[in-house]
């Protein structure tokens, strides 16, 4: 027996689509789930979606359940909640997260999914994949008590990453971003909020979200002595040029990148990337991760949402999609 299903494409770069396919039974150790919510960011998908992957990093930025290639045709997407419909009976019926693009339902092997907790919906349950990527940067940058840190950059990562700093006793922390409006999100997630020009320095952690060179150099800019930014940015094939001649070499400023494709180092003898994304969904049973679903559309109505993502037309942090009943 085999189900029938829809999944989104993008068919080449600013071009997307939605296609029909065949998902087989699942076999011995493998569930079949049927989609309930999908998310999109504005920040690695979309550029993806205008085909701006460099071809040094095809292979480095598949995700995990991706078919095609870059530019296109390629099916990709890593924020997908769903119920399991076939699978071992401990999983029936369950709601789970999984790192699988857009599409109606699918098959993947039992270890590929996340149960999510029973008091955290669906549609906050797509950002599990985010609060990963927030707890791994955390796990690097080793925050300590009653610092001051700054997150540049109030896009879903750095939402996140704000969010849990909050949780850490007498830590403060700013979100900084150009855009105005953001100052209600961060006082949804109970932070600070400044524009660039008007955040606080001399802090003892910055991390920089913006993926922009102007929001890396400001990172910079408001480093305390012998402090450092971690950088959570992905620039896909932009370049990015540092003015490094004031305070850099003098005040001796540190500048490394944390990326979730691997545990973080401090953790990574002792934690594997089950127990991160599960740690995820469960720190998601905070409703104040509610204020960064900014949009809903229907899974049909995908092609037509995408190209106004990438441009920020539709002003987003995280849009949900949702799916049809059977």
């Amino acid at each position: 027996m085999s189900t029938e299903a829809l999944a989104y494409w993008l068919r080449e770069p600013g071009v997307g689509e939605i296609l029909p396919t065949t998902v087989a039974d699942p076999g011995p150790g493998e569930v079949l789930v049927r989609t309930l919510r999908s998310g999109a960011s504005r920040g690695t998908e979309t550029l993806v979606f205008s085909g701006r992957v460099p071809p040094s990093q095809h292979a480095v930025m598949r995700a995990p359940f991706q078919d095609g290639d870059f530019p296109g045709p390629v099916k990709y997407g890593y924020l997908n909640v769903g119920v399991v419909e076939r699978g071992p009976a401990h999983l029936r019926g369950r709601t789970v997260f999984c790192l699988y693009p857009h599409q109606t339902s699918y098959v993947v092997p039992v270890e590929a999914v996340t149960v999510v907790p029973d008091d955290v919906p669906p549609s906050r349950a797509v950002l599990a994949g985010t609060v990963e990527t927030a707890v791994n940067a955390l796990w690097d940058a080793a925050p300590l008590l009653g610092d001051r840190i700054t997150v540049v950059g109030a896009g879903m990562v750095g939402c996140c990453v704000a969010r849990l700093l909050r949780r850490f006793p007498q830590v403060e922390v700013c979100l900084v971003d150009v855009d105005p409006a953001r100052a209600d999100v961060a006082k949804a997630l109970d932070v600070d909020f400044a524009l660039p020009d008007d955040a606080a320095g001399s802090r003892d952690l910055v991390v920089h979200a913006s993926a922009t060179a102007a929001g890396l150099q400001r990172s910079l800019e408001l480093l305390a002595a012998e402090s450092t930014v971690l950088d959570l940015s992905w620039y896909g094939d932009t370049e990015v040029t540092l003015s490094l001649g004031g305070a850099f070499h003098s005040g001796r400023l540190g500048l490394r990148a944390s990326q979730v494709g691997v545990v973080a180092a401090a953790r990574r003898g002792r934690r594997t990337t089950r127990d991160r994304l599960a740690l995820a969904l469960d720190l998601l049973r905070d409703t104040a991760f509610d204020a960064l679903i900014t949009g809903e559309s229907r899974f049909a109505e995908l092609p037509e949402v995408m190209p106004r993502l990438a441009d920020a037309s539709l002003p987003a942090l995280c849009h949900t999609f949702t799916y049809p009943e059977r």
